[in-house]
């Protein structure tokens, strides 16, 4: 493999890359003090909320007065049980008995503004789940992929825009593509697997198992050294967990479903490690967590065809492994910063060429505020290949998932989420295989030797 030219000087930092953060999470208590600057933040994900945000207004605005009308009622119901008392230590049983009729009526009455009240908040609710989080103030701007900022990169300390962006040449040899390489080295099995489940379930075979094994292995070996708890999860979760962590409902149409037990196939461990602390108050002094999971992944990937998803591109079952972060609003930043790293430093290790993009607003995820891709650069296809996608998700899914800590002030407060892979698996091989072709073979990158037991695929 040809080494790039230049690799990016290391004065160059994540704290210049990704700055001080402002921390604005939608919940009803922003909507209700800004909802202008809601609305234009959403506008940066290409998100128009002005019809949902004014909803939300008018059905607090109902909601409040309908709890004032309940306390009301509830002061006056005290009350009235005072008369009742009052009134029998008198021995006067016939006022007693109107008071008594007076509150009966008063509680009836309470049911229907008790309907009222749970209404509008479940409506409030059930909107909320639909909008997406409002993205930081540093996402750029930008409707799609081009418009994603390349920050960092070992082939250029150029920054900008992935449409404008220039790197060093790589290996302007001819390569044969994974697909190929696949095939010759009887490495995987693509029809294989189209005979036994379909497309974009592929069979590793002999060394290819092995080195999916190898990578599975070194990845969590290198979790584990970074000071994460690893977790083996369920890989079918329930609506809430879906919902808990926002891919239900903006991602229903992605994910396997079993009808029969109304249970989801998961897209990323993201999921079921993010729900552990679904309902739970944490201590502060427990943050921040660090949790990591290797777990197969399912996506139905609907819609995708073509060059881009061709051999292990993009497929619909694969081996991922996922780092999860729970933490303070006020160390949440730091830990953003410490995953980023911690990621790069996995491909600096595999000897790839890389580069990290900070995603604008028109290709970020529904519930990131701000999220970063890591790109490897395929010398066999001539394109990058994102391998990893690392995100701040501030209070939205903690939101969602009623997770909280509790602060040295003795109140609750929601925690920050975040997650990011580390790594997953297909793209990396299928850059492995591409970018290691030396006439004896496939080479090895030396991090995985130990693994793998052999240095070269011949």
């Amino acid at each position: 493999m040809v080494r790039p030219k230049r690799l990016l000087p290391e004065r160059i930092s994540f704290e210049i890359i990704y700055n001080k953060l402002r921390h604005r999470m939608l919940t009803l208590a922003l909507i209700k003090e800004n909802p202008e600057e809601v609305i234009a933040r959403l506008a940066k994900k290409h998100f128009d909320g002005r019809e949902a945000i004014n909803h939300i207004l008018e059905l607090d605005t109902e909601r409040r007065a309908a709890q004032t009308l309940r306390d009301n009622q509830a002061a006056q119901l005290n009350k009235m049980a005072a008369q009742i008392g009052a009134f029998m230590k008198q021995g006067n049983k016939e006022e007693a008995e109107k008071v008594k009729a007076q509150v009966a009526a008063l509680k009836e009455n309470n049911k229907t503004i008790d309907e009222r009240l749970k209404a509008a908040e479940d409506e409030i609710r059930n909107i909320l789940l639909t909008i997406p989080n409002v993205p930081y103030d540093i996402v750029p701007e930008g409707a799609a992929a081009g418009d994603n900022l390349v920050v960092k990169s070992n082939l250029s300390d150029e920054v900008a825009t992935v449409a404008e962006w220039k790197h060093d040449a790589v290996n302007d040899e001819a390569k044969v593509p994974h697909w190929d390489l696949a095939k010759k080295y009887n490495l995987i099995d693509f029809d294989l697997g189209v005979k036994i489940t379909g497309a974009g379930f592929p069979v590793y075979i002999g060394k290819g198992a092995r080195m999916q094994r190898a990578l599975i292995q070194f990845f969590l070996d290198e979790a584990a050294a970074a000071g994460y708890t690893e977790i083996m999860p369920p890989t079918v979760v329930n609506e809430a967990s879906g919902y808990g962590t926002g891919q239900l409902p903006d991602k229903e149409g992605q994910m396997y479903h079993c009808d029969l037990d109304n249970l989801y196939l998961i897209p990323t461990a993201e999921v079921p490690v993010t729900n552990i602390y679904r309902d739970v108050i944490l201590d502060e002094k427990q943050l921040p967590i660090k949790n990591c999971a290797y777990t197969q992944c399912f996506r139905r990937e609907a819609g995708s065809y073509g060059k881009d998803v061709r051999g292990l591109n993009r497929l619909h079952e694969f081996s991922k492994i996922e780092i999860v972060r729970i933490d303070t609003p006020e160390h949440s930043d730091e830990s953003h910063r410490e995953m980023l790293a911690h990621v790069e430093g996995l491909l600096k290790k595999l000897e790839l060429p890389y580069r990290i993009l900070r995603l604008c607003g028109g290709d970020m995820s529904f519930t990131a505020a701000l999220c970063y891709d890591f790109e490897v650069y395929s010398e066999a296809q001539h394109r990058w290949l994102e391998v990893s996608s690392v995100s701040n998700f501030d209070t939205y899914q903690a939101n969602r998932l009623k997770c909280r800590y509790r602060g040295e002030d003795k109140k609750t407060h929601l925690c920050h989420t975040l997650n990011g892979s580390a790594l997953a698996l297909p793209r990396i091989l299928a850059a492995l295989l591409e970018n290691n072709q030396t006439p004896e073979g496939i080479r090895v990158p030396e991090c995985l030797q130990k693994y793998t037991g052999f240095d070269i695929i011949d």
